[in-house]
Parts: structure tokens; sequence; C-alpha cells
């Protein structure tokens, strides 16, 4: 047996490209011309074949190295009579040509030719959100948008959101519909146009690669021609001749794969001789979101179903009702927000081991000072707050319940497995009443502001919530959450914990109360307090000494300075 190098090839005008898949491992058996990496540059994704056949003996790059022409890849072990010798750089050019020739080809035209570039726009960073449905389509293809011009509208399980344009030009193309669901990097279509810096060209398919050339490099020289993805297309795939048995695809449909979790080897391609594309794997991701379809992983996971509709649960099967013999009634759909606002709540309700501590504190030297501040900001403007804005008492709160989070931290934390997470951050969310359900805006920060910023920001999210204008970003990141019922009414409650949290806060609509003194009963302003904490993150006594060290805040908040 004889060992040779394989190393990377002329693979035109790109310098270091990023390892992004490695297809073989030591002690496989690879034929001549089989793929053994995938790499990366900015403009296309290309597989790098073995010059011989053999045996691997030695990877030398891994998972995320940078390499260029000439890189050391492996070293291969070769039957003495089938030893190629490795082409020197002259022959590997030759080699290559044709395929770096196309890559060139395929590579961005200049500034002055970027007007009618083709420009892909796919959904932009929306936060901590995932599978948002398309529940509007603002443009048609042949409709000419600026930059930022909102394309589609998406709605997940608490607001709505549009996705702008990233640059001006005309709609070639749309690759979503009504109902669709997608991710931050969804490909929503393609438009003609001015290509910005932020939106990455797609260049024109080019024709496959010539076998010509590389008939004519001397006999020593082996074809050495990636597969280039993306910018270029160059089939070099016989179905089932793979030794490793790779699903029939190019790199950039693997990569779009692994970007959306897709076991590619369960997906059924479509095209040509089996080929998987693009619109397979999102098929594919769609039956499997849809219920409709699952993969090995969550059938070799999905709890045993004993019956009914509460099947994991082992719940009997929900009452069916034919409520119109009983008398008139009206049927209206759930806004899509209840409807997955709703399967969240019945999950955290129905998971987490919630109790819930009863309080009263007293607010009466603290809802005068509000008042006294209000009259005297309307009167000054002091701080550079805008005179209209109105100190509430909610602001107040979420500063008191800042300062009892950092005293007592586990009602600021998380669950992660066996493991608690202490956030050393404190963004308090806050639920505001909307017409299309409830919405939790949060602070950012809150220990940092003051009572006028958090009054200020308080109103402004909240009119966002109400227009239904709130980012994701404004309702994400969320350490512990107030739900107050205000002026509204009620005495107590119990609000479900919004998971990830470990706690949530329910006040109502404070009164005036009797309270004893010692020697007398005296009008006392007071304010329900309902605490709800996951008892396997909480006990009872550090509930109970939350709220209490809460009430003391309120009745002299002085105490946060403390």
């Amino acid at each position: 047996m004889t060992t040779i190098e394989i190393h990377v090839p002329d693979i035109g005008d790109f310098d270091e490209v990023t390892v992004i898949e490695l297809m073989v491992k030591v002690g496989d058996t690879v034929r001549a011309e089989q793929s053994l990496i995938t790499v990366e540059s900015d403009k296309a994704s290309m597989e790098i074949p073995s010059s011989s056949a053999g045996v691997v003996k030695e990877v030398k790059v891994a998972l995320g190295d940078k390499v260029k022409q000439g890189s050391l890849v492996l070293l291969l072990e070769v039957a003495g009579a089938a030893a190629v010798p490795v082409p020197g750089p002259a022959a590997a050019a030759a080699v290559a040509a044709p395929v770096a020739a196309a890559m060139v080809a395929a590579a961005p035209a200049p500034v002055a030719a970027a007007a009618s570039a083709v420009v892909e726009m796919r959904v932009p960073d929306i936060g901590d959100f995932k599978d948002v449905t398309v529940i509007e389509i603002l443009v048609k293809p042949g409709d000419t948008v600026a930059a930022e011009q909102s394309l589609i509208t998406v709605e997940s399980d608490k607001a709505s959101m549009e996705i702008p344009a990233p640059a001006a030009g005309v709609i070639q193309s749309l690759a979503v519909k009504l109902g669709d669901k997608v991710n931050i990097g969804d490909l929503v279509g393609m438009l003609l146009g001015a290509a910005s810096a932020s939106a990455a060209p797609v260049a024109a398919v080019a024709a496959p690669v010539s076998a010509a050339p590389v008939a004519a490099a001397p006999a020593s020289a082996p074809a050495v021609a990636p597969v280039v993805s993306a910018a270029v297309v160059v089939p070099a795939h016989t179905p089932g001749a793979s030794v490793l048995a790779m699903p029939h695809a190019s790199p950039s449909v693997r990569k779009f794969a692994r970007e959306l979790g897709v076991p590619l080897e369960e997906v059924k391609g479509q095209g040509p001789k089996g080929r998987i594309t693009q619109g397979d794997v999102q098929a594919f991701t769609k039956s499997v979101m849809a219920g409709a379809a699952q993969t090995k992983a969550q059938a070799a996971n999905a709890p045993k179903a004993s019956g009914g509709d509460g099947a994991a649960l082992g719940l009997i099967p929900w009452p069916k009702v034919d409520f119109a013999k009983f008398g008139p009634i009206e049927r209206k759909d759930m806004s899509r927000i209840k409807k997955i606002s709703g399967a969240n709540l019945l999950r955290n309700a129905v998971l987490i081991p919630a109790v819930t501590n009863h309080d009263d504190a007293d607010i009466t030297d603290l809802e005068a000072f509000r008042i006294s501040t209000n009259l005297e900001n309307e009167k000054t403007a002091k701080n550079g707050i805008n005179a209209s804005v109105k100190v509430t008492m909610l602001a107040f709160l979420i500063k008191a319940c800042v300062a009892a989070l950092k005293k007592y931290p586990e009602f600021n934390s998380s669950l992660d497995g066996d493991a608690i997470v202490y956030k050393n951050y404190w963004h308090i969310g806050f639920a505001a009443d909307t017409p299309n359900g409830l919405m939790v805006p949060v602070i950012k920060d809150a220990d940092k502001k003051g009572i006028f910023q958090i009054s200020q920001e308080m109103g402004e999210l909240a009119k966002k919530a109400r227009d239904g204008k709130l980012s994701p970003a404004e309702m994400s990141g969320a350490t512990f959450t107030i739900s107050s019922l205000g002026g509204i009414g009620g005495r107590y409650f119990t609000p479900i914990i919004n998971a990830p949290e470990v706690a949530i806060l329910g006040v109502c609509r404070s009164t005036m109360e009797p309270i004893w003194d010692g020697k007398a009963f005296q009008p006392r302003l007071t304010l329900p307090l309902s605490l709800t904490w996951d008892h396997r993150v909480i006990d009872g006594a550090a509930a109970a000494r939350f709220n209490v060290y809460l009430g003391q805040i309120l009745a002299d908040f002085r105490r946060v300075l403390l």
C-alpha cells in the first residue's frame, strides 16, 4: 500500500474557504472523485473530491478550519498499482480551470452592474420566536418596492409584525404563501434591483462543466472537479454509487437542511433521479410542523398514547355537545393569538407545580407620593420627561419587584434540566390587555431605569400592544412578570406562570381598608398581591418572605435604596 496526500485543488478566485462538512472518516473506503469535505466561501459552497480510490488513513482538517488551494485534506492509502502521483500546481490548475471559470462567472458583477442583481429577500432576526405564520402578503411579482417597504405580515402567539424589503427593486418571485410558517433566514422571495451590502446576490446557474478540458489534462492528473452549489451546479453524483450512502442532494441543500435541523436521509427527493431539492426539504419541514409526519427521532421519543383527546396524559375525550339544541347560539373563531397563547397557558398550568400566596400591601404613603409627583411634574416637566407622562403605581411596583428579586434571586431564575439558571439582569414583563388578547411587553434592565423612564416606556409599549405593532424583541427576555388588573376590580386571583420564568405577581385594584394600629382603626389604602411560584424551585417560606419584603418596600419606598 502507498500513502498519498489529497490537497485542495484550484478552486478559482477564492481564498480561505471554511470547512463546513466532513464527509468521510478514518478507515472509510473512497473511490476516485468521491467527495471528501464541503467548503464554503461567501459566494458558494463546494465539495472537494478525492483524486484516487483508497482507504482514509488520516484526516488533516476539522470543521471550521480555513483552507485554500494546496491545503492538505487527508492521507489516503492506495494500492501500489493504483497509486497516482499528486498533480502539480500547473496540472491542478488545468484540471480545475472549468470549475474556477464557472465560479468566477457566478461571482457578483462589479458595482457598476449591481443595478440588475437578483437579491434574496429573507426573514430578518425577529427575536426569540419560531414558526411565525404568514397572515398577509402585501406585494406580488412585478411590484416595484422601496427599501424597507413591508412585504409580508407574520404573526406569533403574541404579536404580528411586518417583514421589510432589504433593498429597492422589482419583486421577481415570492417563496411564501398565506399560512406558511417561517423563521429567521427563510426565503421570502427574489428581488430584481440594486444589491445592498447585506443582501447576497443570487448568481445565475451556470451550464454543466464540460468534460473536454479535463480530457486534455495529462494522464497522470486525475480529474479533480469540486461540486459547487448555489452559484454553480455541477452534476457529479450517481445515485446508489456512494460508498457512504449520502443523500442525493447538493451541498447548498444539505446546508439548508442542517440549518433547519432536517434529517436529510428521511426526505424523499422529487428531483431528477431522486435528487433532493430545497423544495423537498421545505415540504418535509411543513409536514412535520403540521403533524402530518414525524421524524424518526420524534417517533422514538413520542409518549405512548393511551386514547382520548389528551393522548399523552391519558385523559378521557373532551365532551361533544350540540349546544344549539338547548337554545340560540353564535359561533365565533378564536383569534390566532388566543389559540396559540392558550396552548402555552395549558402547558404551563399542567406542567408547573404552582402555588399562590395572597397578601395585602399598604400603599397609602406611596399613592400620596405618586399623586404629588404627577402634580409637580405637570408644572415643571422635570428630568427632561414630557409633562404628559403620568407616573403609575405599576411603575413603582416594577421597581419594588426588582429590589425583591435582587434580595431573593431564586425568583429571578429559570429551570434548565437539573440546573437552576440565576439571571443577573432584571427584565420585567407586564401584561397588557389588547383587542386581540393578552400581550406581555418587557421593560428591559428595569434596575437601571427611573420611575419616569419606566412610566414613559410602559405607555409606549402598551400603545404598541394595542395597535398590534409590538416586535418579538419587545416581548422577549422577561425574568419576572406582573399581571395587573388595575382599576378593573377583583380582590385576588391565581396568575399562570409565564414559562420559563418561575414566578409571577398578580395585583388587583387597591381599596381603602380599616387597619388596626394597636390603638385604633386607621384608613389605609391596601393593594392585593397574588404571588404564584414554581414549587420545584421555590418553597413556601421563601415565597412568604418575598411577599413580606415586597409589602415593606411598597409601604416605605425608601427601602429600595438599601
